[in-house]
């Protein structure tokens, strides 16, 4: 079911129509639908009911503190990278003890802050991590709840930037020296190592990187336990991906199959930590034409939405659907267009080569697929205020991050004193 719908020849979100939206809040704006982010809840919900398992948002997808509040009032725990998620997780909700630190380069201040707030569990990522983390928390007089993260060298077969499981990425011990690391763990007094972590990647599309990743780690817990190692947990991860043209990613109930059968009699409670595939596809990305701008070469549809509101396209060469707000008629003709911003950046555009209906100034477009990703990576490029978020649930709506002011961008940063003086010698 789609919850971005025409209704009456105009968009939707589920019973509020994006123009309306776009009156009282401008453009461009992100919007999310409540009843598609639930819909996604529960399809991961049914398929691990009955078994041992816990399933811990990727606030990195997108940390709007109303998409975290509606997934931790529906159970979820939080999979976090840094403090600021930290923050945002306990801020809606969530109790420190279901959230999951992951990242691989946490400071000792960043551990101290996690250790002082009661979290659950740090996945650490290296041998290093290890002893910093076993000091602060013996300067706490606390033991950590730790996994450690493994890299299973498994090609998750997706873009390039987001693949995390090949032994020359960044992310984890490599799962041929993590006997090492675990017996390491053992000998500190601090730790108390729970289970081992992975995390292949993300916006996949088939399961066999997923069977081969758990069936290597799977491998690895048996050894770690003959050692004498307790291994209770296995998490994981997220990386299941979403539609944005043309994909078949795997259904829930597929996944879990393939998870189930592959760790059956491992005795192990799994986390699972989804971000996109919960996120994704319940939300989108309204903005308004500026101007057509026909040349000798291809037709430039100039909006105002920009590679800082929505970067993917730039950095990932990503594709997203883009459709007008306004349902065109059946017959309309098309044109082959560019979607671009008015950022001064050849890279500045959200679609390249599309066959739309004619646009021209004044009418809305609609970038679907763009709830993961999308304003958690936005920035400020150009002096541009970062573009608002709207919740939408049945026929309500509301901002839940509204856009700043100019005015309120430029107060946060100070001139230095020695230049305030100095001009004002100049003036005298």
């Amino acid at each position: 079911m789609s919850f971005f719908a025409y209704k009456n020849g105009e968009m939707h979100a589920e019973g509020v129509a994006l123009a309306t939206i776009a009156r009282q809040v401008g453009t461009p704006f992100y919007c999310y639908s409540a009843a598609a982010l639930r819909a996604s809840w529960q399809e991961f919900a049914d398929a691990i009911k009955g078994t041992n398992a816990r399933i811990c948002y990727a606030l990195k997808a997108n940390s709007n503190l109303a998409v975290i509040k509606l997934f931790g009032d529906l159970g979820a725990g939080a999979d976090i990278v840094s403090v600021g998620e930290m923050r945002r997780a306990l801020a809606a909700g969530i109790r420190a003890d279901r959230i999951v630190y992951s990242g691989v380069g946490k400071k000792a201040s960043e551990l101290m802050a996690a250790l002082e707030a009661g979290i659950g569990q740090i996945n650490v990522e290296s041998s290093a991590e290890l002893e910093v983390l076993n000091a602060v928390a013996g300067q706490l007089g606390k033991k950590a709840d730790i996994t450690i993260r493994v890299n299973p060298d498994i090609d998750a077969g997706t873009h390039e930037k987001i693949t995390t499981g090949r032994k020359e990425n960044k992310f984890g011990i490599d799962i041929d020296l993590a006997t090492e690391a675990f017996a390491k763990a053992a000998s500190l007094p601090n730790l108390r190592v729970v289970g081992v972590a992975m995390h292949i990647g993300s916006q996949l599309t088939s399961l066999s990187p997923y069977r081969d990743a758990i069936v290597r780690v799977r491998s690895l817990i048996q050894e770690l336990r003959t050692a004498g190692h307790r291994i209770d947990r296995f998490d994981i991860g997220g990386g299941l991906g979403i539609v944005y043209a043309d994909e078949q990613p795997p259904s829930i109930s597929d996944f879990m199959q393939v998870v189930g059968k592959e760790t059956a009699g491992l005795g192990c409670e799994l986390t699972f930590e989804p971000g996109r595939r919960l996120v994704g596809e319940a939300g989108v990305l309204v903005s308004e034409v500026i101007l057509v701008k026909p040349g000798v070469s291809k037709t430039f549809v100039i909006v105002d939405a920009a590679m800082n509101d929505l970067i993917r396209p730039t950095l990932y060469d990503a594709w997203h659907d883009i459709v007008p707000v306004r349902e065109p008629r059946p017959d309309a003709a098309t044109i082959c267009c560019d979607i671009v911003g008015p950022i001064c950046e050849s890279g500045d555009y959200l679609a390249q080569n599309r066959d739309l209906p004619p646009l021209s100034a004044g009418e809305l477009i609609m970038v679907r697929s763009a709830g993961a990703y999308g304003a958690v990576m936005a920035s400020s490029y150009n002096s541009r205020p970062l573009a608002p978020e709207v919740i939408v649930d049945g026929t309500r709506f509301a901002v839940t991050r509204p856009r700043p002011t100019i005015d309120e961008m430029i107060s946060t940063e100070r001139i230095p004193p020695w230049m305030v003086q100095a001009g004002q010698a100049t003036k005298g």
